[in-house]
């Protein structure tokens, strides 16, 4: 589970997908499986949430990870890139932005 914190041991990435309440499901199977199956075992990874809007048209995904060198990498191997293939074809765009926690309350 995502705790949040001012860490700069931690790089902190989030992304938002723009999708349709016709394959917003369909997506967040995807990112479940990904992250299921595959994102959460690679080096570095420490946790992420899923979070989908109420009309079923973006989902954003908050995940830490312990480098961004550790999210980069995952992002470079052939399963995440051949997974992104798929996750593009339920979106109409998806962004991945890295993000240091400047404060929390």
């Amino acid at each position: 589970m995502p705790q949040i914190e001012t860490n700069p041991e931690m790089q902190t990435v989030i992304t938002t997908f723009e999708t349709s309440p016709g394959t917003c499901q369909d997506l967040l199977e995807a990112l479940q499986d990904a992250y299921a199956t595959f994102i959460s075992q690679q080096p570095g990874f420490i946790a992420a949430g899923l979070h989908v809007n109420d009309a079923q048209t973006r989902i954003a995904n908050y995940s830490q990870w312990r480098r961004r060198e550790d999210f980069q990498a995952m992002l470079r191997s052939d399963e995440m890139r051949k997974r992104n293939r798929h996750i593009n074809t339920l979106c109409r765009t998806f962004e991945p932005v890295m993000y240091d926690v400047a404060a929390t309350f």
